[in-house]
């Protein structure tokens, strides 16, 4: 994979001599206040005849050196936060890859005590990377000459910080590469394919299950999901599973159960009026999780273990598929009746999340996760942040609320919501006949507490719903519903995957 590297780099405080590097970038709020003071009477003097400067990112030519000049805006704001650096690298990036520039070098000067912005490099860098991805698709057609940028230059950086960044990039390429890829390209074999190539020669344990009988009897929901899918060799499920041991002792053990449905029609209860459009994107939860092992397993946190689970399918339409109104005996032995088809995430992912639960037992100061790009509703509520509900346990932990506040200083935006007895009673069943109701037949987007509900749902399936805060062995477990994050602007058919919750994952546990 051919994503820009961050390397260290130095600006001499004489010149705009930067060894190595094509351009400089520069990323502030105020370019009044540069330290270097050729460089700062250079720019001034230019922008008494360019009113540009200071106001959008501008591309000037001193000394014979590209300079890019790119303005975050205010950043005293109560409700301003790193993204304004973000923002701004994505236009700097572009504009030095339109003037011809393969290996420019940033400069944020003056950063301001702001505990916001204490990551604003970082951030601007990561920035940079997310402006630059190309899909999989364009790159296997085009050649890697459509990503020329192959170093980014951080200057006044320290060499871990570099070695953070360039894991968290290397993550977040990944799992733009498995989100948003079309669903042939990355249906379930080879989606699958990917992240075996991804994790070669790491110290990331692989085991792929695609044996149709096999899941048919350990994963019955996720079997029910992808039944008419059968009828197509391609389209056949995988179950990813993934392992992260550290050198020495483990004081931590994280658990992910991630949904990668590589392509929702909504099956029976079909998606219509162009809402099927953009959701090969439905598999970004899968997705990020992979990015973030992939982070991982570049740093190679010490203490922390991590375990992966990627539910791998295609929810098909057929003569074959699932229907509402039928019950499934789920891997826990609940009987789940099915409310809706198009509410499948949560029947896949249910299976891996009890047996992640049963291994948890056993692991060293667990906490499970469940990451999808699930409900309209998170989208709707959120905006373009992520939905973290919890359980007791976690609540208890704060774990969303760290991994929120992390989110805060790399970008990664998410809000905190609370699991509520409606949410259970939500998915009581009507009758004997079956022990929990997987989903109304409503749209969530329309439906009261539409992304706490399927949290509930997960807990019961799952067996957590017995490891609560009244029981003799919490387990502290949240629910992550990345849809209103998981591409830009909301644009699910087009926008580009963000790799969300890879880097406040990564800020929160390795670092």
């Amino acid at each position: 994979m051919a994503y820009p590297k961050a390397v260290l780099a130095q600006l001499t405080s004489a010149s705009l001599e930067c060894a190595s590097h094509d351009a400089l970038i520069i990323i502030s709020d105020d370019f009044s206040k540069l330290p270097n003071n050729s460089l700062r009477d250079d720019v001034l003097a230019q922008s008494k005849i360019d009113a540009r400067i200071g106001k959008q990112v501008t591309l000037l030519v001193i000394e014979n050196k590209r300079v890019i000049l790119a303005p975050t805006g205010p950043l005293n704001r109560d409700y301003d936060d790193v993204r304004r650096y973000f923002d701004a690298a994505k236009l700097a990036i572009n504009e030095a890859k339109l003037s011809g520039s393969v290996n420019p070098a940033l400069f944020l000067p003056s950063l301001s005590g702001d505990s916001r912005y204490q990551h604003a490099l970082e951030v601007s860098f990561l920035g940079m990377c997310q402006a630059l991805w190309q899909p999989l698709e364009a790159r296997e057609y085009h050649g890697e000459k459509i990503e020329p940028i192959a170093t980014i230059g951080l200057i006044n950086a320290s060499s871990q910080t570099v070695k953070a960044v360039n894991a968290i990039a290397a993550g977040q390429y990944a799992a733009r590469d498995l989100c948003g890829t079309e669903p042939e390209r990355m249906a379930p074999p080879r989606f699958a394919d990917y992240c075996v190539d991804l994790f070669k020669g790491t110290n990331i344990a692989v085991d792929v299950i695609g044996d149709i009988t096999a899941i048919d009897k350990h994963y019955p929901m996720l079997s029910t999901v992808a039944r008419a899918s059968y009828a197509v060799e391609r389209h056949h499920p995988r179950v990813v599973k993934l392992e992260y041991v550290p050198e020495g002792e483990v004081t931590r053990t994280l658990m992910f159960v991630g949904k990668g449905l590589v392509y929702d029609t909504g099956g029976a209860d079909l998606k219509v009026g162009g809402y099927m459009a953009g959701m090969s994107r439905d598999k970004g939860g899968a997705a990020s999780v992979a990015g973030f092992m992939k982070a991982v397993a570049d740093y190679q946190p010490e203490g922390v273990k991590v375990i992966a689970y990627l539910a791998v399918v295609r929810n098909s339409i057929g003569s074959d598929c699932f229907v509402p109104d039928e019950i499934i005996t789920s891997r826990e032995g609940v009987r789940v009746r099915i409310g809706n088809t198009d509410a499948e995430g949560r029947l896949a992912m249910g299976d891996l999340l009890s047996e992640m639960k049963d291994l948890a037992k056993t692991e060293v100061n667990p906490t499970l996760f469940t990451v999808a790009t699930l409900t309209g509703h998170a989208a709707r509520a959120m905006g373009p942040y992520g939905a973290y509900v919890e359980n007791g346990p976690a609540r208890l932990a704060k774990v969303s609320r760290q991994i929120a506040d992390c989110g805060d200083l790399w970008a990664d935006g998410a809000e905190v919501s609370r699991s509520r007895r409606e949410d259970y009673d939500f998915i009581k069943p009507r009758t004997l006949a079956d022990d929990v109701l997987s989903s109304n037949n409503a749209a969530s987007a329309v439906t009261a507490r539409g992304h706490q509900f399927p949290m509930a749902f997960l807990a019961v399936v799952g067996g957590l719903d017995k490891h609560g805060t009244d029981s003799t062995q919490p387990l502290p477990y949240v629910h992550m519903d990345i849809a209103g994050s998981g591409v830009e602007g909301g644009d699910w058919q087009h926008g580009k995957p963000t790799a969300a919750s890879v880097a406040s994952l990564f800020a929160c546990y390795c670092l």
